[in-house]
């Protein structure tokens, strides 16, 4: 029988219906299990999928609701049998809490991709050995079981590294896995939360990167993220005159759209790698794909992975364009995100729910 230690009473923001924004509530994070870590959030970064999950935009929320999977903060109490992590660590949690840990996904580190019921997400989930509901980073503090909690780089400073926990390796991931390198050359569909960490880390591991946008005002702000080029997709002439010109399409673009116009940008053998579209996809004419490029997907990362992918960023100076904001802002950065109007990443100080 798996036994606790006493739970832990803690204020949370979240939704409690489709319609009722995200506002102050009470939960209660479970005792220690033998192999958990109890954290102090710091800060967590804000994520489209935040904005949808609380308002049922996908139709699979289970209310109430704590949003936030970009979570950052320092290790309080460990459980007796924790290894990994002491009191007073710099750490992290992204989108995922546990998986089986025994299928071949996971046993190749790719716990994201979890045979057995999928991984169970850092909220919006259930807990795999209690039932009882996931609640995310919006919070005071968060129990998880120590795999799943990362170490933060002392060189990373924790506001700007908790979009990393999902931009930054839902980004870093297929670049890692399609080989991205110096003599690469890569194209960033969109530049939004996603898009400016694919530019930034495409550029860090030394590829040419180009950023594709429709509008000519993100000229300008690819350059500064450090993109070597630009190219307006609403500019039938250059976009036919770079046909065959990149090895990667990274398609960060979060709505439905068209993908048919960046796959005649590939080389043979490239690849189209969509990571922010999250719908049904138009009509594609199959006859492209028979000029050998490759359309695929890709979400988030393991574990492994994303420990490498912090220490990369630590490494190399990569860190997110980030607004910091209180918890009492969530709902207006949540409008203004769907504006765009953000550059290019939201992240809650969460010292600000003690005011609530």
């Amino acid at each position: 029988m798996t036994s606790f230690t006493n739970e832990y009473p803690c204020r949370a923001y979240g939704a409690t219906s489709p319609t009722s924004g995200v506002g102050p509530m009470a939960i209660t994070r479970r005792g220690l299990r033998a192999d958990d870590v109890l954290i102090d959030i710091t800060h967590c970064g804000i994520c489209h999928s935040d904005l949808h999950t609380a308002r049922n935009d996908w139709g699979r929320t289970t209310y109430p609701v704590v949003p936030g999977h970009e979570i950052v903060g320092i290790v309080s109490a460990v459980g007796e049998a924790v290894t990994r992590h002491k009191v007073g660590d710099r750490v992290a949690i992204g989108c995922m809490v546990d998986a089986c840990m025994e299928c071949s996904h996971c046993d190749a580190d790719l716990e994201q991709y979890c045979l057995s019921g999928g991984m169970t997400g850092t909220y919006n989930g259930i807990d795999r050995r209690d039932g009882s509901p996931t609640y995310g980073g919006y919070s005071e503090r968060i129990v998880a079981r120590e795999e799943f909690v990362l170490k933060v780089p002392d060189r990373l400073p924790m506001a700007e590294a908790a979009p990393l926990l999902c931009a930054g390796i839902t980004t870093y991931s297929p670049l890692r896995t399609w080989k991205v390198g110096p003599g690469s050359r890569v194209a960033v569909a969109g530049l939004g939360g996603l898009g400016h960490m694919g530019v930034k880390l495409a550029a860090a591991m030394g590829a040419e990167v180009t950023v594709l946008s429709r509008s000519e005002g993100k000229r300008g702000d690819a350059g500064k993220l450090g993109a070597h080029a630009f190219l307006n997709t609403s500019d039938k002439a250059a976009m036919k005159a770079h046909r065959g010109a990149f090895d990667m399409v990274l398609n960060t673009i979060p709505v439905r759209h068209d993908v048919t116009p960046y796959l005649h940008l590939l080389k043979i053998d490239g690849v189209q790698v969509l990571v922010g579209m999250i719908d049904m996809m138009p009509e594609l004419h199959t006859g492209v794909l028979l000029g050998r490029k490759i359309l695929t997907g890709s979400g988030i990362g393991g574990l492994a992975e994303t420990q490498e992918m912090l220490n990369f960023c630590a490494d190399h100076a990569v860190v997110p364009d980030i607004e910091v904001i209180a918890i009492s802002e969530v709902e207006s950065a949540y409008e203004r995100m769907e504006a765009s109007d953000v550059k290019y990443r939201f992240v809650i100080d969460m010292a600000s729910l003690a005011a609530q």
